[in-house]
């Protein structure tokens, strides 16, 4: 067994390797399952209503992303016991994403907890082995370790004192997701981890094209109701629309190959934490293209009016965030303030319940006015 010394910061070409891929792909399913319960549950009339649990379950699901990437960042050696403890993570998170649709009806997480448990149980088990390895950063592992296992207790404690959905279980889980997130900050005051800011960079552009998955998923399934012989002229545009408005929001996201100009860790919390809304609303927009094409298939209790919402809202939230995140901090000229300006507009689209395709043309408007031509 190697011991667990920190990767260089400064390393080159560093790449996501295929274990950090393969944990993706985790990503991927749990972030699809909780959509698509969004997605029937908009059509069905209760989009606001299920709202608050999505949030809280989209939350968990890119914080055990959030926890294995920043340290791999850091201190990947690939052996064999590091990726059985990362298999550990993997295991324990596919227990709580097979549970996600229940999870999300009723926000009773009995066996979810199970998995949360055993894959915090791999977390901690690689944050003591870096402890382990004879460097300097012992303490800022041990914080973590003994962090993350405080903040599980807080997990556990809610699932045995609170009642599933209730106003206390929902404010103890913001209560211990705020401990949850203190940990990192509390840890790495001890001696910031050595994370490598071009791999960071890039493995949030990877989780961002699995968020923007879920409009291409909502996109193909408006082509297949062409096959169907359903609402066929509204699907065909509603897809294609769908299909402008994803492409569009990958040119804007991926315009700029410095997201992360610093590895200053204030200057990291605010762009690693404050990429949680945006992962969330481009995942959302798929849901909304989904709720556009049931009302155009006359399969949605709801109508284009509140379909709007849950189109133009996200659009609006991934692109005012974008621009808190990453654009205000670079010098932009004219091109500095499309993002906030065309989020207003978004607003304003929902208020006039506008069609897919006017959205589609607002997020095109968009793209040509940021993403640099050359």
């Amino acid at each position: 067994m190697r011991p667990l010394h920190p990767r260089d910061p400064h390393e080159p070409h560093r790449a996501s390797t295929q274990l950090e891929l393969l944990f993706d792909l985790v990503s991927v399913i749990a972030i699809s399952a909780i959509t698509a319960a969004f997605h029937h549950a908009a059509s069905e009339g209760h989009g606001l209503d299920v709202l608050p649990n999505y949030i809280f379950l989209f939350t968990a699901i890119w914080w055990a992303w959030m926890n294995f990437t920043w340290f791999a960042s850091a201190f990947d050696n690939d052996d064999q016991i590091y990726r059985w403890l990362t298999m550990v993570i993997m295991c324990g998170s596919l227990i709580f994403a097979g549970g996600v649709g229940s999870i999300f009806e009723t926000l009773n997480f009995k066996w979810g907890l199970i998995g949360w448990i055993i894959m915090r149980i791999g977390m901690i088990g690689l944050w003591l082995r870096a402890a382990e390895s004879g460097t300097t950063y012992r303490k800022t592992a041990l914080r973590y370790a003994v962090g993350i296992a405080v903040a599980q207790a807080g997990w556990v404690a809610l699932n045995v004192l609170t009642a599933p959905g209730s106003p206390t279980f929902l404010l103890f889980g913001i209560l211990v997701f705020a401990l949850e997130f203190s940990v990192p900050a509390f840890a790495e005051r001890a001696r910031p981890t050595p994370w490598h800011r071009h791999h960071i960079i890039e493995r949030y552009g990877l989780l961002t094209i699995i968020v923007l998955g879920e409009g291409l998923l909502s996109v193909a399934h408006g082509y297949g109701l062409l096959f169907e012989g359903n609402a066929e002229v509204d699907a065909a545009i509603i897809a294609t629309s769908g299909l402008v408005i994803t492409f569009s929001l990958w040119a804007l996201y991926f315009c700029e190959t410095e997201h992360l100009r610093t590895n200053d860790n204030v200057t990291a919390f605010i762009w690693g934490y404050g990429h949680l809304p945006f992962f969330m609303g481009a995942a959302l927009i798929g849901g909304g293209i989904g709720v556009e094409l049931d009302v155009a298939d006359h399969r949605a209790v709801t109508d284009y009016t509140a379909a709007a919402w849950y189109l133009g809202g996200p659009l609006a939230l991934c692109l005012i965030v974008l621009w808190a995140i990453r654009d205000s901090r670079h010098d932009l000229g004219p091109r500095a303030w499309a993002l906030p300006i065309m989020a207003g507009m978004m607003i304003l689209g929902s208020l006039l319940a506008i069609p897919a395709w006017a959205f589609a043309l607002l997020m095109l408007a968009t793209a040509l006015w940021r993403v640099p031509l050359n």
